[in-house]
């Protein structure tokens, strides 16, 4: 396990998270839609990197995430449908202008990314990661 980059893509997600609600309460919904996906992402490729798996596009962290996280049954199955569900919106907000979600949509996707960071959290912790390694780093929100 590179526990270096689990801790490093697990802070990043974090940081996304963060930007996600500073977002949703400025009322910037899609781009707030966007950074809860990318929160998601980052907490998945910090659960890939414990297996040593380096993904390099959003598609194979998708794919890694359900073949090496869901069927060897260390995470439960909603949560690569909360990757792809999370993905999907992504895709639709930052690439079509005439999607726009509302102030509630955008609060769920807040709320799916905080639950996809918690049970990724226990994950890494199960794993023998320490919550000191799991903190931000000096100045990191």
């Amino acid at each position: 396990m590179n526990r270096e980059m689990v801790a490093a893509e697990w802070r990043r997600a974090v940081k996304a998270l963060g930007a996600a609600e500073v977002l949703l309460h400025s009322s910037y919904r899609e781009d707030s839609v966007s950074r809860s996906y990318h929160a998601i992402l980052h907490a998945a490729k910090s659960a890939l990197f414990v297996r040593d798996l380096d993904t390099t596009s959003h598609a194979a962290v998708r794919r890694m995430f359900g073949l090496h996280m869901v069927r060897s049954g260390e995470i439960e199955p909603q949560w690569a449908g909360a990757l792809a569900e999370a993905m999907d919106d992504r895709l639709m907000v930052d690439y079509d202008a005439g999607i726009s979600f509302t102030a509630e949509e955008s609060r769920a996707e807040c709320q799916r990314a905080r639950a996809f960071l918690e049970r990724i959290r226990q994950y890494l912790l199960a794993k023998g990661l320490t919550e000191r390694e799991l903190e931000p780093e000096h100045g990191d929100a």
